[in-house]
């Protein structure tokens, strides 16, 4: 009987048929009730076998959403089976990542059935609104990209799913910030279009609506979630919050944050976690404003400042009460808050803090100190160092690496803060009182190295390598800083043979390899391009020894120091020179002999191939890098990282440059020191102007002797010529007396020997006046050749020593430093032959106003002459008149009939020719 009912009955369905029997009465379905039907039974099946309901069904149900949008609960059955398919049973025998890729795919790449997830947002039912959002967040987690583009591409796509943000049903809300959040994360646009659709009012009104930071729970995560998203890269977005007031509600939550901590109740030990993770979480998005070389930074930053924002991180992060990772992570903002900006950084100084406690861990309780007040208030800096250097387990160890992190963005890229900084750590260093916290002090006593605290003196180290870095002022004043007395017999050792020694000691005594690390860290930025600092360090010559000792052994844990180690000697031979304390040859040849080049380049390779190098970048620089009880694994800062990996290269192959090549350094667009090669032209320039100075010396004196020689045939011509003129003067004389004896008997002889007498004397005095001419013509030529002589031989002294001056001081102007012990004893031997010249100017002008007293003594004698020409004219009209006088006697004889007689003539002619004898022999005589 069973076996014939067993026989009729019909036979049995597996689950794939019917899966395909429900999905063709739902394509075939006209009514409603039967498409949900089919909808319940394909529900039942989507779990445990979804790929064969979405292979026969999935277009259906795409169909169905619109068809039956209005019907709230096929909506809501078919919204659940699609969440199924992409949601399947683990031990699904269908169960596939690509179920999902193929779920996603046939939504995005239809415009009209993502359309319909959205449209499905202007209902309010609650599983409408609900289910579509979780769909389009699965259709966003496997295909992001396609699923952006698509909301993007609706028209009103962001709108509703902005608006959601208002729903007060936090199921919704939720589901909706998390899909904004997922949409926006990396497509600028929607970021865009979603802040200018109101996302920021209404992010902050759910912050509002949810308690705030310190009562919100894991919605005002999400919050910041999406405001993070919305900022992160986005200048546009960030402009918008800045120019909309967000600023001020940033201040304003953080203000409430210290309120309700520092309320009588305080803040419940259970709602202090997620307080904490919402304060992270905001400071987080304040950073977002600040990245690095950003174009907006800048009026970020000012905006920020103007809303009181850093007031308020500060309080949080010297607030003794706060957890620890929040300090740091509100030092690290206050860091971003004023590191470029120098208006920020000269205000930022004038800020007072609560003064740094530091608590007992012993006294904390879940991660949170309790108990500890400090009513007094430090200035923000003294509060920062002491924090960073003091002496504390390993519990605020991210506190103190912050803190250094703030302590740097004050000096960043601000040489006037950096330099009053270093002159302020001297002074405290040098003061009778020395200063527990100061960098210097810490540095030069070197006492920690056992305390268990290497991180004191390595922040400390960190400090000053930022201080003096690429800073050429700043290295220069800090190498004035000296330990010991020389007055009290102490040796006085520099602040870079102390850094060396205690370098050494570390070593040396296998300390703590960070210890080492600091004071690498400083002398290798010191050194490098610094020729004094080089020498400074050279100056010790057993220091070298030294670290040329400490290289060459080997020891596999302390690959970072000893690597280090061959970088400083590196810099030290490619900044040396041949006139460094230890040349330049020599160190070449100790590094090539005790090290060998192989060791040298083998411990920079592995140097730079070593892990807390190579992958610094990405490695934790914080406490969670350490191990349970052990210090953490920060070894470098992030500046020298960048030092030691660019100039990797350039001190590799340092070894391999010849000694006799130097390196020039350029700093601020000056070259420092002196290029050797210059040196030596300028040597050889310097013996050539000797050389040329000591021929024009010569020169010099050549002419003087010849000027001296040409003034003595001078003052020989005008000896020679004022002996003639007195000797004329002589004769002038003599003639003058002998005619007045000759006029005396003239007039008592004949007319005829007067004549003669007067015809002689006429011819005498043209020869003699012609001598005269003829003397005073010869004597102007002789002394204006001497005159053109001595003008021409001056000038061209003149010119001489104009050419050699200006040569000299262009060449003194170039190299002053090298030149000017020759410019001097070039100058004083110009002086010497100015003042010779003068002399010679002087004589000159002497023997020009001899010559001058004897052109008026001859005019003088000339003035006389005439005079005499003329009293001779007088005599001979007087024996005119006798003659007269005489031949009218006779006349007048003849008439009166008295006899006269020729004989009388005869008579008086006889003297006459005897006083013609007696005058040729006085003309013989002249």
């Amino acid at each position: 009987m069973f076996r014939i009912l067993e026989a009729q009955a019909p036979a049995k369905q597996n689950a794939t048929a019917t899966i395909n029997t429900l999905c063709g009465r739902l394509q075939s379905a006209t009514l409603l009730e039967d498409r949900r039907a089919a909808i319940l039974g394909l529900r039942s099946f989507a779990k445990q076998w979804p790929a064969s309901v979405a292979s026969g069904g999935l277009r259906n149900l795409i169909s169905c959403l619109n068809t039956d949008i209005d019907d709230v609960d096929t909506t809501k059955i078919t919204l659940e089976t699609l969440m199924m398919l992409f949601n399947p049973d683990e031990s699904s025998p269908e169960a596939s990542d690509d179920i999902a890729l193929w779920l996603a795919d046939e939504f995005t790449q239809r415009q009209e059935n993502t359309t319909v997830l959205l449209d499905l947002l202007e209902s309010y039912d609650f599983y409408s609104r609900l289910y579509s959002l979780q769909l389009m967040s699965a259709i966003s987690s496997a295909r992001p990209e396609r699923t952006q583009e698509c909301v993007a591409t609706s028209p009103v796509g962001v709108s509703r799913l902005v608006a959601v943000l208002d729903d007060k049903r936090e199921a919704v809300r939720s589901e909706g910030l998390l899909l904004l959040t997922s949409l926006t994360l990396s497509s600028s646009e929607l970021q865009k279009v979603v802040a200018y659709e109101n996302a920021f009012d209404r992010v902050f009104s759910i912050i509002d609506a949810e308690g705030s930071l310190t009562h919100g729970g894991i919605p005002i995560q999400d919050c910041l979630s999406l405001l993070g998203n919305l900022l992160r890269l986005n200048i546009s977005n960030q402009n918008l919050f800045r120019e909309s007031g967000w600023i001020k509600k940033l201040a304003a939550l953080f203000s409430d944050v210290l309120k309700e901590q520092d309320s009588q109740g305080g803040v419940p030990d259970w709602a202090r976690s997620q307080r904490d993770k919402n304060v992270w979480g905001l400071l987080a998005v304040v950073r977002l404003f600040l990245i690095r070389g950003s174009i907006g930074t800048q009026n970020n930053q000012r905006s920020f400042w103007q809303g009181g924002l850093l007031a308020q991180v500060l309080e949080i992060a010297f607030h003794a009460s706060m957890d620890m990772n929040i300090r740091a992570e509100a030092l690290s903002t206050a860091a971003d808050l004023i590191r470029g900006n120098p208006q920020l950084q000269e205000a930022f100084a004038q800020f007072d803090v609560p003064s740094p406690a530091v608590p007992d861990p012993a006294a904390k309780v879940n991660g949170h100190a309790n108990g500890i007040t400090a009513p007094s208030r430090d200035n923000v800096i003294s509060a920062l160092l002491e924090s960073a250097l003091v002496r504390s387990s390993l519990h605020i160890f991210d506190v103190r690496l912050a803190c250094c992190e703030c302590i740097k963005a004050y000096m960043q890229n601000h040489s006037p803060i950096r330099l009053f900084f270093l002159r302020r750590a001297i002074e405290g260093y040098s003061s009778d009182e020395p200063e527990p916290d100061n960098i210097l002090t810490i540095l030069v006593q070197n006492n920690i190295g056992h305390s268990g605290d290497p991180y004191r003196l390595w922040i400390a180290a960190v400090l000053l390598f930022h201080l003096l870095y690429e800073d050429f002022e700043a290295k220069s004043i800090a190498m004035q800083v000296t330990e010991g007395d020389a007055e009290n017999g102490e040796e006085v050792v520099t602040c870079i043979q102390a850094f060396a020694s205690n370098l050494i000691s570390a070593e040396q005594s296998m300390g703590d390899e960070r210890i080492s690390i600091a004071y690498l860290t400083i002398l290798c930025s010191w050194l490098y391009e610094d020729h004094d600092a080089v020498n400074d360090f050279l100056s010790e010559g057993s220091i070298l020894q030294s670290i040329v000792q400490l290289v060459t052994q080997d020891s596999p844990t302390r690959t970072l120091a000893l690597g280090l180690c061959a970088i400083l000697l590196g810099i030290v031979y490619e900044f040396s020179t041949k006139d460094s304390p230890v040349p330049r040859g020599t160190i070449h040849q100790i590094l090539t002999t005790r090290l060998g080049r192989e060791r040298y380049i083998d411990r920079i390779t592995r140097l730079r191939e070593h892990p807390m190098i190579r992958d610094f970048e990405i490695l934790a620089q914080d406490v969670s890098s350490s191990q349970e009880g052990s210090l953490p694994e920060v070894y470098f800062d992030r500046t020298f990282v960048e030092f030691v990996k660019d100039n990797f290269s350039r001190v590799i192959r340092a070894i391999d440059r010849a000694p006799g090549l130097e390196v020039p350094v350029v700093a601020n667009g000056i070259q420092k020191g002196i290029s050797r090669d210059l040196v030596d032209s300028l040597k050889a320039q310097v013996e050539d102007r000797n050389q040329t100075v000591q021929k024009l010396e010569s020169d010099v004196l050549t002419i003087e002797r010849k000027l001296g020689q040409e003034q003595a045939d001078h003052r020989k011509a005008k000896d020679s010529a004022a002996t003639e003129l007195n000797r004329i003067r002589n004769i002038n004389e003599a003639l003058q007396r002998n005619h007045e004896e000759d006029l005396q008997q003239v007039q008592k002889e004949s007319q005829t020997s007067h004549q003669d007498l007067v015809h002689r004397h006429d011819e005498e005095t043209r020869r003699l006046e012609k001598d005269i001419q003829s003397l005073k013509a010869e004597h102007e030529k002789s002394l204006a050749r001497i005159r053109e002589r001595d003008d021409a031989e001056i000038k061209d002294l003149k010119s001489t020593i104009t050419g050699l001056t200006g040569e000299l001081e262009k060449s003194s102007k170039e190299h002053v430093q090298d030149l000017q012990t020759a410019h001097e004893d070039y100058s004083t031997k110009t002086s010497s032959l100015e003042a010779r010249l003068q002399r010679a100017e002087d004589r000159c002008a002497d023997a020009e106003k001899r010559a001058s007293q004897f052109q008026k003594e001859a005019e003088n004698k000339e003035s006389a002459r005439a005079t005499a020409q003329t009293e001779l004219d007088d005599l001979l009209m007087v024996l005119g008149d006798l003659e007269d006088k005489r031949s009218r006697d006779k006349e007048r004889l003849k008439e009166l009939g008295e006899p006269t007689s020729d004989d009388e003539g005869d008579e008086e002619e006889t003297p006459n020719a005897d006083g013609e004898e007696a005058s040729d022999g006085a003309e013989q005589e002249a």
